[in-house]
């Protein structure tokens, strides 16, 4: 009997072995989204890296150096949804991270969903908005639900997309009293992170934070040498009422986010218990530092480079003692833009200006009225996109093709814009332009119309207070992305790859389904 009961044993474990080496399937999957991450200053800064982060990415993984997103006006909500879903924002439901909302006649986060209730937070978020299967519920789906899928970030939406609509939980730090929030739409949330909010809460240790060159000033490369004579200095007051989101747009919000990473990776035990593939969604970020000063900000932007290497690092190191090495997939993809507009000052003369929206729509609407008879034609004008007063247009028994078309010729000769695009040159592109905005612009909350600024002109929406300035500036760049899995070889591509083809190459290497709206096939990686 004793023999026989070992025999079953070995059996056992014998399968277990065999069902591992058939399948060869992580058992965790990192996925990780940096908003307007760089190629450029990785490559630039790799020897000051250390050995655990980009560089492991860089030496050990699949490093693709040129990921195209093909789209105008990313932010990290649409970027993201676009590299989950595989899909282009003209589709995912989360074209930016604002939209116009018809009702309210006002901008709303696209994933604003009031039927739910926010916990630790008074904001209410859901996915149900974002159209698309993403790789998360995919995975989901493959492990009949029993698989832990955790999305963390400092921005509710990202963590949103990231988590999608079947996943366990997403979570993110609220920008009112520091603490990780979450949504009624997914489970409660896990006792480590609510024991954090309590005895660690980021509201107890704010004040006592400030960011400083991790290095001597003169040791980073690159940098003038007025930038090196007198380091930065950022601190954190609770006095001041944006300073969770000056927090969480600095290099001490990606630490919060590994820190986090890691309880989770700790005390949820993901990736260690159970057959199902659990995952675990990180949003970074490397964006130009707005608050500084001078407008310079290439000193902090290198530093947040050489933190987010240690942060990896850390955070790849974790993964190996809590998973085991070989255990884990890890992929990490930029946001593909990169927003460094800042209003130079006026000594350097730069061509440029400034555009009222409150001054244009004024203007359109009194255009239009000579032309057409006395209305408020222009129901509003938000971030490009002009909404007109169908009604009103209904009612004065004008064609609203006409309407539009007047519209686009008046506004076309204004100063500052550089061109106008109505709904259908949109939807029937016949220039490179109009097919970047073909992809970008959804059609359900799109405007009837889409204005483009001349770079070097500062737009001002002036319609409520207080006015929002935003400097134009036109900043292509070269976008890197990263697959780390067992079984994958080594390489570096330096052709262009399409952002779509990430989620179906993540899909494929898991040998689950793409997300049910991909558009893009899976990239052939060499094994």
């Amino acid at each position: 009997m004793k023999k026989l009961v070992t025999s079953v044993l070995c059996g056992l474990v014998t399968l277990n072995v065999l069902a591992q080496t058939v399948t060869g399937r992580p058992r965790l999957v990192v996925g990780i989204v940096v908003d307007q991450m760089r190629t450029d200053y990785i490559e630039y800064l790799q020897n000051y890296f250390g050995e655990r982060g980009f560089r492991k990415l860089m030496k050990e993984g699949v490093y693709m150096r040129d990921v195209d997103f093909k789209v105008a006006d990313l932010d990290a909500a649409s970027a993201t949804a676009m590299l989950y879903t595989g899909a282009y924002p003209s589709h995912t439901g989360v074209p930016s991270a604002l939209v116009y909302d018809n009702e309210g006649k006002k901008l709303t986060p696209a994933l604003a969903d009031s039927k739910t209730l926010g916990n630790f937070t008074n904001d209410s978020y859901s996915p149900e908005k974002l159209r698309l299967s993403t790789i998360s519920d995919e995975l989901a789906i493959d492990g009949a639900g029993l698989g832990q899928i955790y999305a963390l970030s400092g921005d509710p939406q990202q963590s949103m997309i990231m988590a999608g609509h079947a996943g366990s939980g997403a979570l993110w730090i609220n920008n009112t009293n520091g603490n990780w929030a979450t949504t009624t739409w997914y489970k409660p949330m896990p006792a480590q992170i609510s024991s954090r909010n309590y005895s660690s809460s980021l509201s107890a240790r704010i004040d006592t934070m400030q960011w400083k060159p991790s290095v001597a000033p003169e040791r980073m490369p690159g940098l003038p040498r007025h930038k090196t004579s007198a380091p930065f200095r950022h601190t954190f007051s609770k006095s001041d009422k944006n300073v969770y989101i000056r927090f969480s747009e600095s290099p001490l919000g990606n630490r919060e986010v590994t820190d986090v990473a890691i309880e989770c990776l700790k005390g949820l035990q993901m990736g260690s218990v159970g057959t199902t593939i659990d995952m675990l969604n990180l949003g970074y970020t490397l964006a130009p530092y707005k608050y500084v000063k001078d407008g310079d900000y290439r000193a902090e932007l290198t530093d947040s480079y050489l933190r987010l290497d240690r942060e990896l690092g850390r955070l790849f190191d974790a993964i190996d003692r809590y998973v085991g090495a070989g255990n884990a997939m890890v992929w990490v993809s930029s946001t593909g833009y990169y927003d460094d507009a800042v209003i130079d000052e006026r000594k350097y003369r730069i061509p440029g200006g400034e555009f009222s929206i409150k001054r244009a729509k004024s203007l359109l609407n009194s255009y239009l009225s000579a032309r057409h008879g006395n209305a408020s034609y222009v129901d509003a004008f938000r971030d490009g996109h002009i909404y007109f007063d169908r009604k009103a247009i209904e009612e004065k028994r004008l064609d609203l093709v006409e309407v539009v078309s007047d519209a686009r010729s008046f506004l076309a000769k204004m100063s500052g814009v550089a061109d106008a695009y109505t709904l259908s040159d949109i939807l029937s592109p016949g220039t490179p332009e109009e097919e970047r905005l073909r992809l970008s612009i959804d059609p359900k909350s799109g405007g009837d119309l889409f204005v483009t600024f001349n770079p070097g002109w500062t737009v001002v929406d002036d319609l409520d207070y207080p006015s929002i300035t935003k400097p134009v500036r036109e900043t292509p760049i070269l976008a890197p992305a990263f697959i780390l899995a067992p079984g994958t070889e080594a390489q570096t591509i330096s052709t262009t790859v399409d952002a779509t083809a990430l989620a179906p190459t993540v899909a494929g290497i898991l040998r689950i389904r793409s997300p049910n709206g991909a558009v893009s096939k899976p990239l052939l990686l060499k094994k």
